[in-house]
């Protein structure tokens, strides 16, 4: 089964949206373009590094702590380069406490202001998701 390449770190279309970084990933999705529930990895990633500079097996832990259960981790380490290309994240290499040198991510500026439009995409859908679930709990069964 082939893999799908990470969505870029394009945030939800929504009116107030400013232009994405002008990086080449960036430049093939728009603010515009329909992203699905796969993207929602992404403001997950900048959440958790937001929390903590993290490296990637922590961040795997906190992905699957909140309901990521069958993540890869190469789907991980793509989408942790990919946002760090697109410039929401950067990256040290860190001498591990008894092992090798793991690559330490902290956010960006850009990537906190890309956080904080997720966040407020992401609480519009949840008002829109509690109106259709208070519906749904209303319909009437035939």
């Amino acid at each position: 089964m082939p893999r799908r390449r990470p969505a870029p770190a394009t945030p939800p279309p929504d009116e107030t949206t400013p232009p994405p970084p002008s990086t080449d990933a960036a430049a093939d999705s728009s603010p515009q373009t329909a992203w699905s529930p796969r993207d929602i990895l992404i403001p997950y990633v900048l959440l958790a590094v937001s929390l903590q500079r993290a490296h990637g097996y922590l961040i795997e832990e906190y992905l699957r702590s909140v309901g990521f259960l069958s993540l890869e981790m190469s789907t991980l380490y793509r989408t942790l380069r990919q946002l760090e290309k697109d410039g929401l994240l950067h990256s040290n290499w860190e001498p591990g406490p008894t092992g090798p040198a793991r690559r330490v991510y902290s956010l960006t500026e850009v990537g906190r202001g890309w956080l904080d439009q997720w966040a407020n995409t992401l609480d519009v859908y949840r008002r829109m998701l509690d109106q259709f679930f208070g519906l749904y709990g209303k319909r009437k069964e035939p």
